[in-house]
């Protein structure tokens, strides 16, 4: 999930691109990746490039009462700054602001979205996921 945002950087505050985007993230760490596709507006600011986007996925998850596994869609709203690491114009560093945890786009000028999506699903995740609405739970065997 990365994009090449070295025109946008080179053009005055307040110029956006717009985008479809699909890829796969792996929300849950866990190795199994899923598709993530949805729309994406960049915008450049004084310090960086705007990112807002509307996502959806799935993710799999217990049950927290039956503990099966299942598919569970979320739909992420992302809205974060990302900072570029040198100026695109000289190749000079640039210093980052004292945001702890911010996102940066890195030296090829590519702003990569896969931390913030993983970022915002975990959070998106309910705490305690069903995988229908009416399930009973565990039952005992006789």
């Amino acid at each position: 999930m990365q994009i090449n945002v070295s025109q946008l950087l080179k053009e005055t505050i307040g110029s956006v691109r717009n985008y479809e985007l699909s890829g796969t993230v792996d929300i849950s760490n866990d190795g199994n990746g899923s598709t993530a596709h949805g729309k994406i507006k960049l915008m450049r600011t004084n310090r960086g490039i705007l990112v807002k986007a509307t996502l959806d996925t799935k993710v799999k998850v217990s049950c927290s009462r039956c503990l099966s596994l299942f598919s569970y869609p979320l739909e992420l709203s992302i809205e974060e700054e990302y900072f570029p690491t040198l100026n695109v114009s000289s190749g000079t560093p640039l210093a980052l602001p004292d945001e702890p945890g911010c996102f940066t786009i890195d030296e090829y000028h590519i702003l990569d979205l896969t931390e913030a999506v993983r970022q915002y699903g975990l959070i998106a995740i309910p705490m305690k996921p069903l995988c229908q609405e009416d399930c009973v739970g565990l039952k005992d065997k006789p």
